[in-house]
């Protein structure tokens, strides 16, 4: 199965986070996988809670079309979520 990732900033735009929920929406219509992370420079480690916010809202408006797979987890200084597409 191919993997298709996304990156956030914690402070990603609401125009760049549409755009980036767009390509989502095609991966996962293609039937891959899709690695959503947030990625923490420096002190924005700060934001943890953004950053889960962010990607709890992008599962969610991808609902209808994929599942979570893996909820938020922290790893160094990345917050990662798996999502794959549901059966048609």
């Amino acid at each position: 199965m191919v993997v298709k990732e996304i990156r956030f900033g914690p402070n990603t735009d609401e125009h760049d986070y549409n755009f980036k929920l767009k390509h989502a929406e095609k991966f996962l219509n293609e039937g891959s996988k899709v690695k959503a992370y947030v990625f923490f420079k420096g002190r924005s480690i700060l934001f943890k809670d953004k950053g889960e916010i962010l990607l709890l809202r992008f599962a969610q408006d991808l609902e209808e079309l994929g599942k979570v797979e893996q909820l938020p987890r922290l790893e160094g200084k990345r917050m990662t979520m798996f999502l794959t597409p549901k059966k048609k």
